[in-house]
Parts: C-alpha cells; structure tokens; sequence
C-alpha cells in the first residue's frame, strides 16, 4: 500500500492500516493550489493527524496553530474543523511535509528523510510561482537545503531567520507549531504570527 522506500515506515504503516483500517494510512499528499506562491513545510504526518485524515496537519494540535494562522494572514479562507470535509480552502499557499509518511515516535530517520528527498525535490519543481518556503523546524529546514543542493552549514536553522536560496526564492525559519513547543513557550503565538508578518510583508496579496 503506497511507497515501501522505508521498511520502517511501510511496516508502520501496515500496523496502523490492521489496527486503525478507517484510517488514511499512506504517504499524505500536499494541500494547496498548484500557483502557490508560499510553502509551508511540516515534519512528518502525525500518527492521528495527518495520517488519520488523510490532509497535512489535519487532526491534531499543531493544526489548530497552524490553519488558524493562515486564516489570519490570508493564506486561507473558510472554517477550520480538524476534518478534510470542512470545506477549508489554501489561498495562494500550499502545505507539505519533508517526510510524507508517518515514522514511529514522529521521528524519521536521516535515511527515510533521504529516501523522500526526491518526492520533495519534485514538489518544488512543480511549483511555477513559488516564491516564499516556509520550513517549520529544523528537519523540514534541512530538507528544503538539501534539495536547494546547498549545504546545512551555509544556511543555518534559526526561529525566524529569512534566507535568500537563489534568485527569486526565499525561506523562512519557525520552530514547529507542536504541542510541545507551544506548551514549553519555545514557540509562543506571537513568535508564530510575527514570521507571518514578515512573509506577508514580501507577498503581497494576489488581486482578487
């Protein structure tokens, strides 16, 4: 069922698929119109989120933070309700993970982050306007470089750092909007919204 690249993930997977069959339990492909001129990328699916549902960040906390700040800047229109039947729609922004299948723990190993760097390099490909990534963490960081075919230790992970990749490409840096980081206050709402507020300053709304 789906890519087998990873045994571990793939074996996951089918564990998932057994125990939980309504469940989505496959690569989760991206969200979003093909103009988008912003990516958002994510980790991995969460067990109950992303890989329940069937749509990224979709079910679980990091979700609520995440749509809800889209809505706000624009990037989004309609009501988020954790269901990929809500009817929510991307405006001008798509939403993708460095890792498209759920690992065990939400933690991929660098060989199946390896492995799903060509899906990702494919993803970027595909995207004539895109003009602004969004990486939500270190990993999704370290995957946009790689297949920048840049080195991690010239662009460095930073909350809030804005790095120009090539000509007319840009990526900003958050911390991931888990539950985790929120609770700790390693990543509060406004540290989240102010990276918005920058890219919103470089990407103008489209006209209607």
């Amino acid at each position: 069922m789906g890519c087998r690249l990873c045994p571990r993930l793939a074996a996951f997977r089918d564990q998932q698929a057994l125990e939980n069959p309504s469940w989505f339990n496959a690569p989760v492909p991206s969200f979003g119109p093909q103009r988008a001129r912003l990516l958002v990328v994510g980790l991995a699916p969460g067990l109950k989120g992303a890989n329940r549902t069937g749509r990224p960040f979709t079910g679980d906390y990091a979700g609520e933070l995440l749509y809800a700040t889209l809505l706000k800047f624009g990037f989004a229109r309609g009501a988020y309700r954790a269901d990929p039947s809500d009817g929510l729609q991307l405006i001008d922004c798509m939403i993708t993970n460095a890792v498209r299948c759920v690992p065990p723990e939400n933690k991929p190993t660098p060989a199946e982050i390896a492995s799903c760097r060509p899906f990702f390099t494919a993803r970027l490909a595909a995207l004539p306007d895109l003009t602004i990534i969004l990486a939500l963490g270190r990993i999704a960081h370290d995957q946009v470089i790689a297949a920048a075919g840049l080195k991690r230790s010239q662009v460095q992970f930073a909350h809030g750092a804005r790095h120009s990749l090539k000509p007319g490409l840009v990526l900003f840096d958050s911390f991931h909007c888990s539950r985790y980081n929120t609770n700790t206050g390693r990543l509060t709402e406004q540290a989240f919204h102010a990276v918005f507020e920058a890219i919103r300053a470089e990407l103008e709304p489209r006209p209607v």
